[in-house]
């Protein structure tokens, strides 16, 4: 038995085939990947990584397991898949995702390839663990599948938790204790226990508080977006495949954009946060719906004749539509009255938090300072946007961000 300590949960046990597997060069890779990307430009001390958090979510699986009552080889199979559920992931973590899934066809829970060879395959195998088994619990498929990737999922129980602790931001504080300890298996669904609304609506909460202040603070977002084009480059204009790119590490990646001309600009911006500014923050309500469903390939033409129409280069223009909001933890179930209930439907708080979310939510485009004012006009045109509002001069450097700043 290894025995770690942890900034969040104290000390970790790794036993079994976890122990054999924390050394792997999977998981030690893990190590050079923060758990939050460029949300460091953000808040300095966000520099925790994807391997303790991989940590935490095994940590948090063997609690679970101890109180489901689940044991031998279904909670070795699940023990695996809690360290191993985050080895998919590329640089920055999700922050090239996006860029790689278009080339690819694969997200970060796509691992059966990394599960099946190598070191992982062997120590796997060695445990008699069938390393396909593995990957589908990783995936949230099967009945133990939905204690690693699922609504009531240990995951986010500890990323919430981790993040929170890493940034400063006390919004993310929840009760995972009770959280695990209330889990419990009806007719193979994963539920809440009887009286546990409230616990529910905490995980909601938190995620609603953390989004704007942490997940989508626009810095955040800004470098972000230029960290994926500058790796949009980087695939276009040298030999670097979408395979390679996922296999890298944050190191790996900003000393490949430092090393080209293409991407030098981008590395010199990330490397020294000099970053472009916001020319639009637009509500949801203000964007066409055409603009929300426009792929990928249109979004890049809307660029080119926004930097046209300026006159800069379409390098120094980006427009960042984020996803429609979702809220996948409203369908968390739980035990009421001794009937199974979804919590969308149960919670009066969810609705609340739908607005909120919806309210949270905007577009943006990004330049240069010195013509973030002009790009913004140009794109509000161009993306057909109602510009009331929408366009805005950006925050100045050193003045506080406030909680006001995301009603």
């Amino acid at each position: 038995m290894i025995t770690i300590k942890d900034s969040v949960h104290d000390h970790i046990e790794v036993d079994g085939v976890a122990a054999a597997l924390l050394d792997t060069r999977e998981v030690q890779r893990l190590r050079h990947i923060k758990q939050l990307g460029t949300v460091q430009f953000v808040y300095p001390s966000a520099n925790h990584t994807r391997f303790e958090h991989s940590l935490g979510v095994y940590h948090l699986a063997s609690r679970a397991l101890d109180h489901l009552g689940v044991e031998g080889m279904n909670a070795e199979r699940v023990r695996a898949a809690a360290l191993l559920h985050d080895v998919g992931h590329g640089p920055f973590s999700h922050n090239v995702e996006a860029l790689t899934h278009r080339h690819t066809g694969k997200y970060h829970d796509d691992v059966d390839e990394l599960l099946a060879e190598g070191t992982v395959g062997e120590v796997l195998r060695d445990h008699d663990l069938e390393p396909a088994r593995v990957a589908e619990l990783v995936r949230g498929e099967g009945k133990y599948g939905q204690v690693v990737s699922g609504e009531l999922d240990i995951d986010r129980m500890d990323y919430l938790v981790r993040d929170a602790h890493h940034t400063g931001v006390p919004y993310g504080t929840i009760d995972h204790e009770r959280l695990v300890r209330e889990l419990t298996f009806v007719d193979g669904e994963l539920v809440l226990a009887e009286g546990n609304v409230q616990t529910a609506e905490s995980l909601l909460v938190a995620r609603a508080l953390m989004n704007p202040t942490v997940y989508q603070h626009p810095v955040a977002r800004i470098s972000k977006a230029m960290l994926r084009r500058a790796a949009e480059h980087l695939l276009a204009d040298t030999d670097c495949t979408a395979e390679r790119l996922r296999r890298m590490d944050d190191h790996d990646l900003l000393v490949a954009l430092r090393n080209i001309d293409e991407t030098a600009e981008f590395a010199r911006r990330l490397d020294g946060r000099d970053l472009y500014k916001r020319g639009v923050w637009a509500e949801l309500s203000d964007v066409p719906e055409s603009v929300l469903d426009a792929p990928h390939g249109e979004i890049r033409e809307v660029e080119a004749s926004v930097a046209d129409a300026v006159g800069v280069e379409p390098e120094h223009v980006v427009v960042d539509v984020p996803a429609k909001p979702s809220m996948r933890e409203s369908t968390s179930r739980v035990v009421v009255n001794g009937d199974i209930r979804q919590l969308g439907r149960q919670s009066p708080l969810v609705n609340a938090l739908r607005t909120a979310q919806k309210n949270q939510w905007r577009l943006g485009v990004y330049a240069p300072a010195d013509v973030a004012g002009a790009v913004g006009r140009a794109a509000a045109d161009e993306l057909g946007l109602d510009i009331e509002g929408a366009l805005v001069n950006d925050v100045r450097a050193g003045e506080a961000t406030t909680l006001d700043q995301f009603d």
